[in-house]
């Protein structure tokens, strides 16, 4: 009795290992490695230093309009941007424009920043009367979609004017203009630059050094960017694995005899050409196990008869 317990116990264990086993095999993980991108956009920003009275008085002129940041969306339109304490303690107006918006939106596929700027005008101290520099119209877009190369483009539509005199903006190198009395500027157009996962355009950046007729009343050096838009791609979603394939039936179906092979055994790949299955490696295992305990309740059976 021991013995025949035994053996239908094993042969139990042998037919159920054989599922589980092959339900392992079959089983894949996904991991979800999906990144978050971002984008940014501002219409203005100057880097200025302001000297006042042969530079006793130095005051920065730091100044953003409309600049947004994501992953959150956001947009801005002000349409000016001031300063406190440069003009005789007065608010002095750096920026005035008919349309100015800057944008930036992230997703799950794509990060984006934009901006446009429409008949602009740039004032620095010293200068009340006279422009730094007037636009028509500038764009600039950086695109990041997961997967995909990132875009970058800017335009400048429209006549520009620097320090009161229209000017032809090239995009083989800077452009610089000089204006006796007053001061020298250097532009820079439509700078763009990508990377695998990044993008960056600028419609403008201008280099600027002005001294009002050398009186060191208000001297202005520094840097100021029109229309600047940044992105970065959201990491790419990983594969998934593709499904397991379903598993052939546990039940064993009536095929015809294999003729013997004439190379001897055959290889496991050649199961399926007998009319075998990856299961049939357990129902051999079991259907011995059953056999083994079924001689051994009829030896021990004859034992007791006799």
């Amino acid at each position: 009795m021991p013995a025949r317990r035994f053996a239908v116990t094993a042969a139990a264990t042998v037919l159920a290992a054989g599922p589980a086993a092959l339900a392992g095999a079959g089983s894949a993980h996904a991991s979800d490695g999906h990144g978050h991108g971002r984008a940014s956009a501002v219409v203005l920003r100057t880097g200025l230093d302001v000297s006042l009275l042969n530079k006793t008085v130095n005051v920065p002129l730091e100044v953003s309009l409309n600049e947004v940041q994501a992953p959150r969306s956001a947009e801005k339109t002000a349409l000016t941007a001031e300063l406190d304490g440069v003009d005789h303690g007065r608010p002095f107006s750096v920026l005035r424009a008919d349309v100015a918006t800057a944008e930036a939106t992230v997703s799950a596929e794509k990060a984006e920043g934009s901006t446009r700027l429409a008949h602009a005008a740039v004032h620095v101290p010293g200068l009340p009367l006279l422009s730094l520099i007037e636009v028509q119209d500038v764009t600039s877009k950086a695109t990041c979609e997961a997967g995909k190369k990132p875009v970058a483009t800017a335009n400048l539509l429209g006549s520009v004017k620097v320090l009161g005199k229209k000017v032809t903006l090239t995009t083989g190198g800077p452009t610089h203009v000089k204006v006796p009395g007053v001061g020298e500027v250097r532009l820079d157009l439509s700078k763009t630059g990508t990377t695998s996962r990044t993008a960056a355009a600028s419609a403008l950046e201008l280099n600027v050094s002005v001294n009002p007729l050398k009186l060191n009343v208000a001297e202005v050096e520094g840097t100021v960017t029109l229309a600047k838009a940044t992105c970065e791609s959201p990491a790419a979603p990983a594969r998934e694995a593709a499904p397991a394939k379903p598993s052939a039936s546990a039940e064993p179906t009536a095929e015809p005899a294999a003729e013997p092979s004439p190379q001897g055994a055959r290889e496991e790949g050649g199961l399926a050409e007998t009319g075998g299955s990856s299961m049939t490696p357990y129902l051999a295992g079991g259907a011995v196990a059953l056999l083994a305990a079924g001689s051994g309740a009829v030896a021990v059976s004859r034992r007791r008869r006799s």
